[in-house]
């Protein structure tokens, strides 16, 4: 079981806090993670770009010149695609992008993800996060007192407005709940912070059930 130290929002040190680990334990699974965060980048895609074929534009159906004597070359329709207003080749169609993965091999990648950056001290426990109106400049101060020079990610235990507002200028900082968190959010942000109340959350969401790892 691993301790690491509390923080408030002026980056001074307030306590420890004892990780379980069933959650922040796990064994890396590089192919696992790998797995999760193509699924997830999948089913964020809409599939929904669509141009038309010879066979589906408008027009075109009778033969624009004879075949010869014109001194031209020969064409069988107006809207073929050497045409202007002609159709697409290969024409790119609406598809399904979508991905599924088995709900162990999930949680096992989502552990694994969170495991590995505590392992690699980028993993940040604040005892919770608070601002008094929606103002960018009091998550700005969060970020610099914490040192989060690079990209990284607050993970709420509950939603709360005035903080994802006061964030959402912060290019470096962005804040999801604890409900919402998944591998990606993990792997793409270099650090990621964590309350006190959404590390309790994960525990009792994850400690009690078995983990292939």
């Amino acid at each position: 079981m691993a301790n690491v130290k509390v923080y408030n929002m002026k980056g001074e040190e307030v306590g420890n806090i004892d990780l379980s680990d069933k959650v922040f334990g796990v064994k890396y699974n590089e192919p696992l993670i790998h797995q999760a965060v193509v699924t997830y980048l999948c089913n964020q895609r809409q599939g929904t770009k669509s141009t038309l074929t010879r066979t589906e534009v408008r027009g075109g159906g009778a033969k624009p010149w004879r075949q010869k004597g014109t001194g031209r070359a020969r064409q069988g329709s107006i809207r073929a695609p050497q045409w202007t207003k002609g159709g697409v080749v290969f024409a790119p169609k609406s598809r399904d992008f979508s991905k599924s993965m088995n709900k162990t091999a999930k949680r096992g990648a989502f552990l694994s993800a969170l495991s590995k950056k505590l392992a690699d001290g980028e993993l940040i426990v604040v005892d919770g996060v608070k601002v008094t109106a929606p103002k960018t400049k009091e998550m700005e101060a969060f970020r610099k007192a914490l040192k989060l020079e690079k990209k990284a990610v607050l993970v709420m235990d509950e939603p709360n407005a005035d903080v994802i507002l006061a964030a959402r200028n912060i290019q470096t900082l962005s804040t999801v709940s604890v409900s919402e968190v998944n591998t990606y959010e993990v792997v793409s942000n270099s650090v990621v912070v964590l309350t006190k109340g959404s590390v309790k959350k994960l525990e009792e969401a994850y400690a009690n059930e078995e983990v292939n790892s």
